[in-house]
């Protein structure tokens, strides 16, 4: 069986613009994570990176 995907949360849980800024994911990732499926979960922690690299800093 193939290893569960943890999710991206670091318990920061700051929404901006309908962002998290902590883990990268949308309100809609966040609310759909415990229902989607293995690869849904591999391309939202992925999208979610991404995001993160392009939040300027504090």
């Amino acid at each position: 069986m193939a290893k569960k995907i943890e999710s991206p949360c670091v318990s920061v849980c700051q929404l901006k613009g309908g962002l998290c800024t902590g883990c990268g994911r949308t309100e809609e990732e966040i609310r759909r994570w415990k229902s989607m499926k293995r690869p849904e979960k591999m391309k939202t922690v992925k999208r979610a990176d991404e995001r993160l690299k392009k939040i300027p800093p504090d």
